[in-house]
């Protein structure tokens, strides 16, 4: 094992006996890591409490109590790995203890030799497994539609090069406005590329203080800074083998854009504090709401680290240009919804499909999702109707500006008003599921005159009176 190995772990050692203790906390740190070496559970309890640690070797029995008690009172947060040590006696009670959330054990006497081994299994291990968890419990089915038909194709061309490589995965750029889906994107790739078993670390860029922002995302070492008591790894480390998500990748600043190129050429970080590299090898999906380019332009994103990022790019389109996608994801939303709080998902009817489709959407996905579960703990057994959005809505602003593209310009080609009155009135009856009257209502004008553009037009529906 290279001198790097544990490189930056923070391990508190609870060990009884004091010349194994001298023994292992000496190997260990000559190996890298950070030590705290205890012997006694109270000892051991209290470090606990004061400094959060990415390891912890308990022994079992000790002169005030057991090691294994730590993880029966919860102690340590979950993201600890604890490894159990045990003579050989007291192997039901190491795995005991495993049930009760050791990553694993081992049994006196042992080769510190082997510890490097054996932790990076067990943190492999408990990533894994915190991913999965994370999965079941925060993903749901992603719905592409007709309309992401292109954003499907793409991702999975994506994914099958992934498989390819294996290892030092391109970054993925995805662009789209707030609510559009940009999150539910990004776990799609690291879900079914080749990383599913890695970690998934997400980090909202806007949301972290410039000021942390260093040493939360590369880590740091111990003394580095005057809150630094222990070496910590960073988000970028924590993902090595999976991906890191960056949400609002414009907020990062200058210096940390910079260093995050050097990641990326390099396949290497360097903590705040450190004098040596560390290899990382974690998949960069970065996300934006803002067009990347016009950022360059005001010298406000590095020109550089948009090359570097810009090999694959997704775009999602907003809400309001998806078209019959909306009712689409609107019923899928609402059977997660419904089951959410218990009850059978209520209709939509006519009137309120038309007027999700009618509405503009600003907030896109997540306001659509709003929407729909406030609909349906306010007036879901009433039937879903939505009477205060789209063509209400419309209506009150008048005329063309409550439904016309807000930045729509006429092209120089020159543009048929017929054939757009046409589809205007094909579109109305399709809303209204063929109905003519109900759909002459929506425009305002006569069944004859919906008739007659039906018949004269290049539009045709199925009617009804």
């Amino acid at each position: 094992m290279s001198k790097s190995s544990l490189s930056g772990l923070s391990v508190l050692l609870l060990e009884d006996e004091l010349l194994l203790r001298k023994r292992l906390a000496g190997f260990l740190e000559h190996e890298g890591a950070a030590v705290t070496a205890v012997g006694s559970v109270a000892a051991a309890r209290q470090a606990a409490e004061s400094l959060p640690y990415d390891v912890a070797l308990l022994d079992v029995n000790l002169p005030d109590g057991r090691g294994t008690d730590l993880l029966r009172d919860k102690v340590f947060p979950a993201t600890t790995t604890v490894l159990v040590m045990t003579a050989e006696g007291g192997v039901a009670g190491a795995v005991e203890a495993v049930r009760g959330g050791a990553a694993d054990y081992l049994v006196k006497p042992f080769d510190p030799q082997e510890l490097p081994l054996r932790l990076a299994q067990a943190r492999k291990t408990l990533h894994a497994k915190r991913a999965d968890e994370f999965r079941r419990g925060q993903e749901a089915e992603l719905v592409f539609g007709e309309s992401l038909a292109g954003v499907r194709e793409q991702l999975q061309k994506i994914t099958t090069a992934d498989r390819r490589l294996g290892s030092h995965l391109p970054p993925v750029l995805i662009e789209g406005e707030t609510g559009t889906g940009k999150t539910a994107i990004a776990r799609w790739i690291h879900r079914n590329g080749p990383r599913a078993d890695g970690p998934m670390v997400e980090l909202n860029c806007s949301a972290m203080p410039e000021a942390l922002a260093e040493a939360e995302l590369f880590g740091h070492e111990r003394g580095a800074f005057t809150d630094a008591k222990a070496a910590r790894i960073g988000l970028m480390e924590a993902a090595d083998g999976g991906s890191l998500f960056l949400d609002e990748l414009p907020s990062l600043a200058a210096s940390l854009q910079a260093k995050l190129l050097t990641v990326l050429e390099d396949h290497a970080l360097r903590r705040v504090g450190a004098t040596r590299p560390i290899a990382v090898d974690s998949r960069i999906i970065a996300a934006t709401n803002a067009d990347l380019g016009v950022l360059v332009a005001a010298g406000k994103f590095r020109e550089d680290l948009l090359h570097r990022l810009d090999l694959f790019r997704v775009r999602l389109p907003p809400l309001r240009e998806r078209g019959q996608d909306i009712i689409v994801l609107a019923d899928a939303l609402l059977v997660r919804v419904c089951k959410r709080y218990g009850q059978k998902p209520p209709v939509i009817p006519a009137e309120g499909r038309a007027r999700l489709l009618a509405h503009a959407w600003p907030g896109n996905v997540r306001e659509l999702a709003h929407e729909l579960e406030r609909a349906v703990v306010f007036g879901g057994e009433r039937g879903l109707h939505f009477a205060h959005l789209g063509l209400a809505q419309a209506g009150a602003e008048g005329g063309a500006s409550g439904w016309l593209r807000p930045g729509f310009v006429f092209p120089e080609s020159g543009f048929s008003l017929e054939s757009a009155i046409d589809q205007i009135v094909a579109a109305a009856v399709r809303q209204a599921e063929g109905n003519v009257s109900a759909a002459a209502r929506l425009l305002g004008v006569s069944r004859d005159v919906v008739r007659y553009r039906l018949k004269s037009g290049s539009a045709s529906a199925n009617v009804g009176d």
